[in-house]
């Protein structure tokens, strides 16, 4: 018990360790793994046992016999699930030529190189070294995402590491299972007939059990068949249940099988999609806490004796200055990319949860079968990911500095709530450079601001997912527009130290606006208009203006005109080299005015004489 305990203790304490230091998860579960088990084994323990022994050795242990081998099977298939449904079809289509063949193009380069490398550096046999190459094809947003919410870069480069994680994670998974099972058909990998067939057998079962459960899922939770309480663990049954019957009528078709249900069932229209996708993610928060410590843990010294040598040093440095680049630099000839964003992307590439997860698993079936080599899958697939994701965790910062990628200057606009006004707004800047994210829960209010051609982003600010979007990293003013005043505190009291570096700015509230001494900092625009205001402006004058300033008294009048006007209502001063300062409602002096400079207004157009009568 007290070991079961320690484990989901020290998982959890693992993941939160990681988010407040910024780095993957994966890096303490797994040294947290390394240490209760062979490291305790070999130099801290009296009796020589291991703090945690992941499998029943006679005197202690957690899983008698093969339970553990059973354990990581489904608890594998859930985390498989999940990356299923994250494989968006039109988002493949939508996110460029550079990535669609970093995810096809590059992997295929991954495949054979590393494959190669592992070959040759280690002499294993094909069958294997195949099956290490489709294992480390795989990278994951949930390392690729902390290792790079501290480096500002364009949103190009970011979009670019974001979306190779995301689409090639269950890619990545779907070859190695392939793999394993073209290995495991007919006596452990000769190429015979039969061998053909019963790999066939698995394709076709694994494919049309995950095909056809994933409709019938999706029917029966449209049709409201399952009450809404039941409907996560509803779920998470049927994904066992699907695992577990299709590797019934074919050994090993199961891991395929969850796959193709995952990928299907996330690119249907089901409108409990988000709420699957939310439980999920926090039940594989659970497992790979305990599953990531089972896994380390049970590895021995000797296992890791096996790689103590330089060829491992040889076959890592293979895998990322050479077949890393080399797939990066296919995969974006002809690209707009520059040499140095190449050169950075060809830099990180850490691989992830999936690929420490599967290798273990295959590892501990491929040795038990007594397939040769099979030892050296778990400890060389470990060294991979845990070195990728040391050499990116320490160097990404100082290395995007090296190469000239670094963002120095955060200038991107965070706009909360994505009305009228907003797109109104967040279009104006746009127009003038400057990169704008609008977010908000009305799905509507998105689709609209989309049309614009404006990047809107359908999540709920009390969530924390936006938090880990990397493609915002160049944002540095934040402006809530919503017409809720609480929401529009909260969003800066969340987000105004990631995204408003530079600047965090709201609406002024009704109370505020008639309460001259109650002026807020963060106010934005006016201290006379709220939300409704700002809205009936833009009902009646849907544009916005530009007004060429002369001088410093030039603008004060203007804003002392529209201080009396209801109609008109400042936003910005922009300068001759078309940069954007946002007016806040709390302080509107400006030292200087420059030639060229303009004052951007909503609203009607300034009557030009009572603008001279003022001066």
């Amino acid at each position: 018990m007290l070991e079961l305990a320690g484990i989901i203790i020290l998982g959890i304490l693992a993941q939160w360790f990681a988010w407040k230091f910024k780095i993957p998860a994966i890096l303490p579960l797994i040294l947290i793994g390394l240490l209760v088990g062979p490291i305790a084994a070999e130099y801290l323990s009296e009796d020589g046992s291991k703090w945690i022994e992941p499998i029943w050795n006679g005197e202690k242990g957690l899983f008698p016999g093969e339970s553990l081998f059973y354990f990581v099977s489904l608890a594998i298939s859930i985390i498989l699930f999940e990356g299923g449904l994250t494989l968006k079809m039109s988002e493949v289509k939508n996110v460029g030529p550079v990535i669609t063949k970093l995810i096809s193009l590059g992997s295929i380069v991954t495949f054979f190189g590393a494959a190669v490398a592992a070959h040759f550096a280690f002499d294993l046999s094909w069958e294997i070294s195949f099956l290490f190459s489709g294992l480390i094809i795989v990278t994951g947003p949930t390392v690729i995402t902390p290792i790079l919410r501290n480096v500002p870069l364009k949103k190009d480069i970011s979009a670019v590491l974001k979306w190779e994680g995301i689409l090639i994670d269950p890619i990545g998974a779907l070859v190695a299972v392939l793999v394993f099972e073209f290995i495991t058909v007919d006596g452990g990998g000769e190429f015979t007939k039969t061998a053909l067939i019963e790999f066939g057998k698995i394709v076709l079962f694994g494919a049309t059990f995950g095909f056809t459960f994933a409709h019938a899922m999706n029917f029966i939770i449209n049709k409201k068949w399952v009450p809404h309480y039941l409907l996560n663990v509803f779920a998470l049954a049927a994904v066992l249940g699907v695992f577990v019957l299709s590797d019934t009528f074919a050994h090993e078709s199961g891991l395929l099988a969850v796959v193709v249900m995952g990928m299907v069932l996330g690119n249907s229209n089901s409108p409990y999609l988000k709420e699957l996708l939310y439980f999920k993610e926090s039940l594989s928060v659970l497992l790979i806490s305990i599953l990531f410590i089972l896994l380390a843990a049970n590895i021995n010294m000797s296992d890791l004796y096996l790689i103590y040598t330089w060829k491992t040093a040889v076959l890592f440095a293979a895998v990322v200055f050479i077949i890393r680049p080399v797939g990066v630099f296919l995969s974006t000839y002809g690209s707009t990319l520059k040499l140095k964003e190449k050169v950075f992307i060809s830099w990180v590439g850490p691989r992830g949860i999936v690929a420490a997860g599967i290798a273990s698993l295959f590892g501990l079936k491929l040795a038990k079968e007594g397939v040769p080599g099979a030892e050296y899958i778990t400890p060389l697939v470990f060294m991979i990911v845990l070195g990728t994701v040391l050499l990116n965790a320490t160097t990404a910062r100082l290395f995007a500095k090296m190469v000239g990628v670094f963002l120095e200057k955060s200038d991107g606009i965070l706009i909360v709530g994505a009305s009228k006004v907003s797109r109104l707004i967040g279009h104006y800047l746009e127009s003038n450079g400057r990169h704008v994210v609008l977010i908000d829960s009305n799905q509507s209010n998105i689709n609209k601001a989309q049309e614009l051609g404006l990047e809107a982003i359908n999540t709920n600010i009390y969530s924390d997912t936006l938090m880990d979007n990397i493609e915002l990293n160049d944002v540095g003013y934040l402006m809530a527009l919503t017409g809720s005043n609480d929401i529009n505190k909260y969003a800066i009291n969340k987000f105004s130290e990631q995204f408003g570096e530079n600047g965090s700015f709201r609406l002024v509230s009704i109370d505020e606006m008639h309460d001259s001494d109650n002026n807020p900092k963060e106010g934005l625009f006016s201290h006379t208009d709220d939300y409704t205001t700002l809205s009936n402006v833009v009902r009646k004058f849907p544009s916005i203006q530009e007004i060429e300033l002369k001088d410093k008294s030039h603008y004060e009048s203007l804003i002392e005109l529209s201080d009396n006007d209801k109609e008109i209502i400042p936003l910005f001063i922009k300068n001759e080299d078309s940069e954007i300062k946002i007016i806040s409602s709390y302080n509107k002096d400006i030292e200087e005015i420059g030639e060229n400079w303009h004052l951007v207004y909503l609203g009607k157009p300034f009557d030009v004489e009572v603008v001279a009568q003022e001066e």
